[in-house]
Order: C-alpha cells, then sequence, then structure tokens
C-alpha cells in the first residue's frame, strides 16, 4: 500500500475580471436521439454564476496524484472550493494537515475525524490529537477536462 504522501494541490483564485456569458442549452442535451432543431432554445450562461456561490470564499486548485481516483478526481483536475461551506460528514473536503494539503472524504464519527482516500491503494489518515488539522474548504465541483 502507498503512505499517505502525495503531491501538494495547486491554488489559485477566481480572477475578478468581467463575466462572460456563454451559449447555455438550458433543455440539455440528448445523449440518445437527437432532438428535432426547432426545439433549439440558446440561452446565455456565466461559468463563474453558476460555480461560484461566495466569491471572496472560492477558490480553485489543481488536483495532482490518484488517491482520490474512485470519487471521479483524477490528477489534474480542477477543483472549485469554498471555504464557507460547512464540512460535514461525507462530504470532499481540502485538509491542511500536519503542514500539508490534502483531498480527501471527511468521515466524522463520535470523537474521531478519518480522512477517507477514495483509492484502495491508500490508507485512511486517521486524525490523532498529535496532528495539526484544518479542514480548509470543501469541494463544490470539479472541472474536467475529456
Amino acid at each position: 500500500m502507498k503512505d499517505n504522501k502525495e503531491h501538494h494541490l495547486d491554488f489559485f483564485q477566481p480572477a475578478n475580471a468581467e463575466q462572460i456569458h456563454l451559449p447555455f442549452i438550458e433543455e440539455g442535451i440528448a445523449a440518445g436521439f437527437p432532438s428535432p432543431a426547432d426545439d433549439f432554445k440558446e440561452k446565455r450562461i456565466s461559468l463563474d454564476e453558476t460555480l461560484i456561490k461566495n466569491k471572496e470564499a472560492t477558490f480553485y486548485a489543481r488536483v495532482r496524484g490518484d488517491s482520490m481516483i474512485d470519487a471521479g478526481l483524477d490528477d489534474g483536475d480542477l477543483l472549485v472550493i469554498d471555504r464557507s461551506v460547512d464540512p460535514e460528514n461525507n462530504k470532499i473536503a481540502v485538509c491542511f494537515i500536519d503542514g500539508e494539503f490534502t483531498v480527501k472524504r471527511l468521515k466524522i464519527e463520535k470523537d474521531t475525524i478519518y480522512l477517507m482516500p477514495e483509492n484502495k491503494n491508500y490508507k485512511p489518515i486517521k486524525v490523532t490529537k498529535e496532528n495539526t488539522l484544518t479542514i480548509w474548504g470543501v469541494v463544490t465541483y470539479v472541472v474536467k477536462k475529456v
């Protein structure tokens, strides 16, 4: 089994530039049979408005490593992290433990917190009184390249 040492996350703050409104098909795109063209209705959407609920508390980070692949977080994915969202059991969070950032699923029990990887090759991290832990923010969206 791999140890819990991972690559660091690369953090980015959303740019405060003017928002871009892109074309958006609200009805969705059929993954089966195509719908008739005359049903096509185009609106505009801003990804900032969709992905960011609290501008001052939102950051981006790029995933490095493979400890969360079974949760759909792959190396290179872009995370949207909201520091104003309360960390709760089973949420995926960016944690600062013993001087290093990691992204893990929170498992909160009566008297213990575990940082759970989503890859069987990694061990859970049991947080003890010897650890210094800050739950830095909760992952709200993942942006993937296809």
